[in-house]
């Protein structure tokens, strides 16, 4: 199946959108090279809006592999397991030898199939070539024997620190207003010491007619070297740069606002540098183009298909389709029959994240008569929250959704405690010789004890404390011409059941109502985590589900949504009744909300079916404990639940959970077409009945938001395990947090961004395989509807896969086209006994048919 667009659009994605400004015949616009500075630089936010992208987002426009391998050539990334890894996969069978033959088939031709399988299986190991970017400005060391790094860093990334600081300085840094610049001028005129020395840059920095291209003739000289001298300088350290860049594009992310941009970050650098060469050279150095040859080679330029890539290439997809064909055929094997019970005990929907993948699979286990439905966890309503008690809303929807409501939170207690330790107040000579005999030798003890017996301190980040279950928020809206910071608030009933509507269709929830409907959303607690907002919910922008839980409960209760709802062909009788929760995916917990105003004849099913979650907690939490080293997953569920929550509040516990590590796939349809395979916490699981929605209405919405979100988590998880030095952020254990913006190695280093070791340390990088269940030719109309979504699939950073629904065939899209694929597994293997093998390996495990 192919469509008209299809080889424009490969022309188009295959014409190399190369920095124009690189160019030596035109002249240097350093507007333009500061934005495509920006567009290339890390696009981390600060901590609390950690929300996981595609790291290389920069070359999206790009086939992947094309992408990457300009992406590794230019800034020495690794994108790629190291081909002793490949190998020593395929010797052990977990890169499937047919799969690798088919793909050297696919890729080079049948006649070179002996020649490609000789290199990628013997060719020598080499490292990966020389960067690009860096080479110019590594220069000044080659000729002055200077290390400008060394000489500037520590002093620009105090300075930056000091002025974006969120709340951990004790002095706030002077003079905000007028931007970092003005704040660096204001300091050096009126203190004692300065941070510019030499005379000339002094000169520089407060004459307001010198320009960032004045600087840059002066350090460079050439101005066709100047964009390229930029990217050297900025890269060499990109987590403050990356961080100034989105902080200039989105002002708001900041709760203490800065003024802040990229040019001034460059010229208070170039200012640093010129003063750095004036102290240690005086007048003996020249601008830098003046030694570099003529020949020098640019960033950027295109060097065409390398064999060393293609290699590694070959190897990665052999290694992903190792696996993808194995869940392919797992899933043809279902038996097509719409099993879902038609009288249900229970509903409850989850959110589609790869950790509900779990407990839905244990509730179904223990209640085979509940049906459970997976959708993105703020559950259609995108909105702002206010706490009552707190100073600032918070976003739990989408990042890229741009809500017009907030709801309010009333009648609510305090939620976090107030400790001694927590102060930033500065203490004299003797308060501060009296705290540390005191307060001081009782802190030392407790962090002993805590070591054997942990236990929740004012320092956890408890996902149940983002909104009190007992406070009250205002859902419905009373007047819509009253404003909170200019936001609507609540929602008024159309809205509601508008929401609702589309809720319930895109998950094909619309008959056979169960008398409870759970919607649970979900969270994590914490306490030794600068990440914590990687741990909740990404649909949530990076904090818990409850008040969207809680909010879309109250909607499905409200009796005059349910009456516009029955005009939309959805009839949810009066015995059904809606109930808001939250999953703690930490430690394993339930917390329901409003469970008082259910009635009495529901109130014995509602605590029956706790009693089932409980069970079906207790098992997950045994199932998690499999990668846990300190625990022994073969004791009791209870047991080993019970030490899953103390290892959650351990202080001295790096890696709580691993989140998202081992995500994979991503599989768009009713959950009666998979519920009989077991995919090992690997899958997004996003519900949708093809046969409520014919055309794929609501299928655009959900493949809109599992391409970024979804695909967005698979490539931070995949660049952070395969160059966890430059694209991840290293160990966690040497981090300090900066300013309440991001973390360092020590006190002085550059921002890491990207995912640390400890929460990818178990995954396997795999691009996300998303798995449609529709008609191919429904599937190829919707995917070229949105231009974005079809970026991700035409370029292959996301993989795209169609089920037939009624034939079970599959189809592969590549290259514009949905080819048929048949996989090369014959059978999966099928286990009466999971428990037992779960016991047994802390490995990722192969897909198995659930008995």
């Amino acid at each position: 199946m192919k469509t008209d667009q299809s080889k424009g659009t490969r022309d188009l994605r295959n014409g190399s959108r190369l920095l124009s400004f690189m160019s030596h015949n035109l002249s240097f616009d350093l507007h333009q090279v500061l934005h495509e500075l920006g567009h290339y630089l890390p696009a981390q936010p600060p901590l609390k809006d950690f929300v996981h992208h595609n790291t290389l987002h920069a070359f999206q426009h790009l086939p992947f592999h094309e992408g990457v391998q300009i992406a590794s050539e230019n800034f020495g990334y690794k994108v790629y397991w190291n081909l002793e890894k490949y190998r020593e996969l395929y010797h052990s069978g977990k890169i499937n030898a047919a799969i690798l033959e088919r793909v050297i088939i696919e890729r080079q031709g049948a006649s070179n199939l002996e020649y490609w399988r000789q290199l990628l299986l013997h060719r020598p190991v080499q490292e990966y070539p020389e960067p690009k970017v860096g080479q110019l400005r590594r220069w000044w060391k080659r000729i002055y024997h200077l290390n400008l790094d060394k000489e500037v860093q520590a002093t620009l990334f105090r300075l930056i620190c000091g002025y974006l600081d969120q709340g951990i300085a004790i002095w706030k840094f002077p003079v905000q207003a007028k931007g970092l610049l003005s704040a660096v001028r204001t300091i050096e005129k009126n203190s004692f010491t300065t941070f510019v020395k030499s005379e000339r840059a002094r000169e520089l920095l407060f004459d307001g007619h010198t320009t960032l291209q004045d600087l840059l003739e002066l350090l460079v000289g050439k101005e066709e070297r100047f964009a390229q001298y930029l990217f050297d300088q900025q890269f060499s350290h990109p987590g403050w740069s990356g961080m100034i860049a989105v902080l200039e594009q989105q002002p708001q992310l900041l709760l203490d606002k800065k003024k802040v941009s990229l040019h001034d970050l460059v010229f208070l650098e170039c200012i640093l540098e010129i003063d750095a060469l004036d102290r240690k050279r005086g007048s003996q150095w020249t601008a830098l183009a003046q030694h570099i040859p003529n020949n020098f080679p640019t960033i950027f330029e295109t060097q065409g298909a390398s064999e060393w890539y293609q290699i590694h290439g070959l190897w990665q997809e052999a290694m992903e389709w190792t696996y993808y064909d194995q869940v392919i055929k797992g899933l043809q094997l279902g038996n097509g029959k719409d099993l879902s019970p038609r009288n249900p005990g229970f509903q409850a929907m989850f959110c589609m994240d790869d950790r509900s993948c779990s407990i839905r699979r244990y509730v179904e286990r223990f209640f085979p008569d509940c049906q459970t439905f997976g959708t993105a966890g703020f559950f259609n309503l995108p909105f702002y929250f206010q706490p009552e008690h707190g100073k600032f809303m918070t976003k739990v929807c989408p990042a890229p959704i741009k809500p017009v409501h907030v709801i309010k939170e009333t009648e609510s207690k305090i939620r976090h405690e107030k400790d001694a330790h927590f102060s930033k107040h500065s203490k004299g000579i003797l308060g501060a010789w009296v705290i540390s005999q005191t307060m001081g030798f009782w802190s030392a003890v407790k962090m002993v004890k805590s070591i054997f017996r942990p236990g929740e301190t004012p320092a956890m980040v408890s996902s149940f404390r983002h909104m009190d279950p007992k406070g009250k928020l205002g859902i419905e809206c009373k007047d819509p011409d009253h404003r909170h910071h200019g936001l609507q608030a609540g929602f008024t009933v159309e809205e509601m059941a508008e929401n609702m509507d589309g809720l319930l269709k895109s998950i094909g929830l619309v008959r056979d109502f169960a008398p409870l409907v759970y919607i649970i959303g979900h969270g994590a607690s914490s306490v030794n985590n600068t990440h914590y907002a990687g741990y909740d919910c990404g649909a949530c922008s990076g904090r818990a589900g409850s008040v969207n839980a809680r909010v879309a409960a109250f909607i499905g209760n409200h009796s005059e949504v349910r009456k516009a709802l029955r005009a939309q062909g959805i009839n949810i009788p009066d015995s059904t009744r809606f109930i808001g929760g939250l999953h703690d995916t930490t430690r394993d917990e339930f917390e329901f909300y409003d469970e008082e105003t259910l009635p009495e004849s529901h109130q014995q099913l509602h605590r029956h079916n706790v009693q089932i979650f409980e069970i079906a907690l207790d098992y997950n939490a045994k199932e998690r404990s499999r990668r846990f080293h300190t625990i022994d997953s073969r004791q009791d569920p209870q047991k080993v639940h019970k030490l899953v929550k103390l290892r959650a509040m351990s202080l001295f516990e790096p890696r709580p959970e691993w989140n998202h590590a081992t995500n994979t796939l991503c599989v768009v349809g009713k959950r009666e077409s998979n519920r009989h395979l077991f995919l090992d916490k690997r899958a997004f699981l996003n519900s949708y009945d093809y046969s409520i929605d014919p055309e794929g209405k609501y299928l655009l919405g959900i493949l809109k938001a599992v391409a970024p979100v979804c695909g967005g988590i698979n490539l931070e998880y995949y660049f952070s395990k395969v160059d966890n030095e430059r694209l991840g952020a290293g160990s966690k254990l040497p981090h300090n947090v900066m300013g309440l913006l991001g973390v360092a190695n020590g006190m002085e280093g550059d921002l890491r961004a990207g995912l640390p070791l400890q929460m990818v340390n178990i995954h396997d990088p795999m691009r996300l395989l998303v798995i449609v269940e529709h008609f191919p030719e429904v599937l190829m109309k919707i995917i070229h509807i949105h231009e974005p979504t079809y970026e991700w699939f035409i370029n292959e950073w996301v993989r795209l896969v169609g089920i037939h629904p009624e034939t079970k065939e599959a189809f592969v899209f590549h290259e514009g086209e949905f080819l048929p694929y048949n996989p090369i597994t014959r059978q999966i293997v099928a286990v009466d006994n999971l428990d037992a093998v779960l016991e047994s390996s802390a490995e990722n495990l192969p897909v198995y048919i659930i008995e």
